[in-house]
């Protein structure tokens, strides 16, 4: 009677942390949805990635021309920030407006451009749970991070950016070049011999870090494996 009490007991309170670790996580999910905003919209949202049709021309065409992209000024007010928002709210992951958005902060030197409703790394909050694979999403948010003194939260981006780029060659290679243009030389090789393996040859990465005298060739498949097998033989014949 004494054992079926306190299973029922331990039960219980399994239950209970549960439901607390659960309320607990919702809470949190609603309290960065609050101060980023729900991703729904009257318009939309869209993949920048994969919509090619009216709703990208239709968008781009009346909220992200030319002079708006490079924050001369606005259609729909004197400040682009109220066309770059539109323009965000429908493509949350919209690339160059997310690059257009850190530019018009370092013109007005706030974090909050005039005429948008949240601040640059709320756009960037949006663009990421609208779309956590977007990995160029990830890379333009580091160098964002990196400019604003945030490396390590850039180095994040970045490794989460190139476990999502699996055998995708050119990913690599780019997130190498993010690396480099931050001087994180280490991380920066790795990309590099992994965009190699994989068949990529540009030589824009190797470049540069030869430039920062931080270059070094991978390792020869057959001498890494010769290496990895040696202490194993060693241990083996020891055995002997």
């Amino acid at each position: 009677m004494h054992y079926a009490f306190n299973k029922l007991t331990l039960r219980w309170l399994i239950s209970l942390l549960i439901g607390f670790v659960f309320a607990n996580c919702v809470s949190f999910a609603q309290q960065v949805e609050s101060s980023c905003g729900s991703l729904t919209n009257a318009y939309g949202p869209h993949d920048y990635r994969t919509e090619r049709g009216e709703p990208a021309r239709l968008v781009n065409g009346a909220h992200f021309l030319p002079y708006i992209e490079a924050v001369i000024r606005g259609k729909t007010s004197t400040t682009p920030g109220p066309d770059i928002d539109y323009t965000l709210r429908a493509f949350p992951n919209h690339h160059r407006a997310l690059i257009s958005t850190i530019k018009l902060g370092e013109k007005e030197q706030t974090t909050k451009p005039r005429g948008m409703r949240y601040t640059i790394d709320c756009w960037f909050d949006r663009a990421i749970r609208f779309r956590p694979d977007d990995t160029t999403v990830r890379m333009i948010f580091a160098t964002y991070l990196h400019k604003t003194k945030r490396t390590p939260e850039a180095v994040a981006q970045l490794e989460n950016a190139a476990s999502q780029a699996k055998d995708n060659p050119f990913t690599h290679h780019n997130i190498g070049l993010v690396y480099a243009d931050m001087k994180v030389y280490d991380k920066a090789l790795v990309q590099a011999h992994r965009a190699m393996a994989l068949g990529f040859t540009r030589p824009d990465l190797r470049e540069l870090l030869e430039k920062a005298g931080q270059w070094k060739d991978p390792e020869p498949a057959a001498e890494t494996a010769a290496a990895t097998a040696t202490p194993s033989s060693s241990a083996a014949s020891a055995a002997q």
